[in-house]
């Protein structure tokens, strides 16, 4: 080995080690409040173990969801306001596990930046945590990625995964037919998708983030980052009343795309829209941007965030059960023989 060279370092290249570490244990006390029966290992290793049997299952089924943010990301990055974040990552994967019927167990994510901020990383990743403990989801593991050259400065990335199980034969969609009632659980806001429209409706209103929100409390920036609705235990809670026969998460294309992916081929739905109150920032943007009816529909959630599709003779129980967990629910249609989604009332 030559001696007395001074050679260039990972630091010099742009990654810091050191902040990285600082980081993990920054956030072992946020993965901490997050265990549950079942986990076996975390933070640290080179992998994480999650005991089943543990959890409670004798024959169960595995089912995984992966998701990001998207470009309401944009919107926390310009603002600073990244605190949410971490529950819209969790929240867009739980979500659509409870639709397959199961049980959310634990959750891995990913934290990519050009240049490791530490308090930054950690604001995000214990709203991971928080989005994780209202969810009894454990955050068992996660990567933070330091790639300069990758992304501008003070730019991230974040992409999330969850495992969930179930028992055998206990999976949904099952037996949905026609007659089968629509419960609508309320949204809390635009939630996670459509964020490309929003940021351009945002620009033609001419309005800065930091402006009085025209539709609600706080900034303007603040109104469109509250974080999506978490609807893993109600939905829990009715799946293991009965009576539940498919759950629909109304994301990217609406009512009008994410209720038929739950429906059985022939089958279709009637929804009324004038039975439940479309929240303010949906009018806001319609009226903004002139934006027809059926357009708000295939893009945005529309104040209804999860449908509960249930038997008709079940649907008081639950709604009642739904409501007393704390949502706000909606009689807002039924399934019919009809392929498609039709409306009547009006939404705007």
């Amino acid at each position: 080995m030559t001696a007395g060279k001074n050679g260039i370092t990972y630091a010099d290249a742009g990654v810091d080690i050191d902040a990285g570490n600082a980081l993990v244990d920054r956030i072992k006390p946020a993965a901490k409040r997050t265990n549950r029966s079942g986990v076996m290992s975390g933070l640290g290793g080179f992998g994480a173990l999650f005991d089943l049997k543990d959890a409670g299952y004798r024959d169960p089924i595995l089912v995984g969801a992966t998701d990001g943010v998207g470009t309401k990301l944009r919107i926390a990055i310009d603002t600073g306001l990244v605190d949410g974040v971490g529950i819209d990552l969790v929240a867009m994967c739980v979500n659509d596990l409870i639709c397959q019927g199961a049980e959310p167990l634990f959750f891995l994510d990913y934290f990519a930046t050009g240049k490791l901020d530490t308090e930054t990383a950690a604001r995000i990743i214990e709203g991971i945590a928080e989005g994780c403990v209202q969810s009894d989801c454990a955050l068992i593991g996660g990567e933070t990625a330091e790639m300069p050259g990758m992304y501008p400065d003070g730019d991230f990335d974040l992409a999330g995964f969850s495992v969930g199980a179930m028992e055998r034969g206990a999976h949904l969609p099952a037996d949905v037919q026609q007659g089968d009632v629509l419960l609508g659980l309320a949204s809390n806001g635009v939630h996670s998708n459509g964020y490309s429209l929003v940021r351009k409706l945002v620009e033609i209103s001419g309005l800065g983030w930091d402006a009085a929100s025209p539709f609600g409390d706080g900034s303007l920036g603040e109104a469109l980052l509250t974080p999506t609705r978490l609807y893993v235990k109600p939905a829990l809670q009715a799946i293991r009343t009965g009576g539940v026969h498919a759950l629909a998460h109304i994301t990217g294309g609406g009512l009008t795309e994410n209720l038929p992916r739950v429906l059985p081929e022939g089958l279709g739905a009637q929804i009324d829209l004038n039975s439940w109150d479309l929240p303010p920032v949906f009018g806001w943007m319609a009226e903004t941007g002139g934006i027809a009816e059926s357009e708000m529909l295939k893009t945005f959630n529309c104040g209804i965030g999860m449908i509960v599709v249930c038997g008709a003779e079940q649907a008081d129980d639950l709604s009642a059960l739904l409501a007393q967990a704390g949502e706000t629910v909606s009689r807002i249609g039924t399934v019919t023989d009809t392929a498609g989604v039709a409306y009547s009332g009006k939404l705007l």
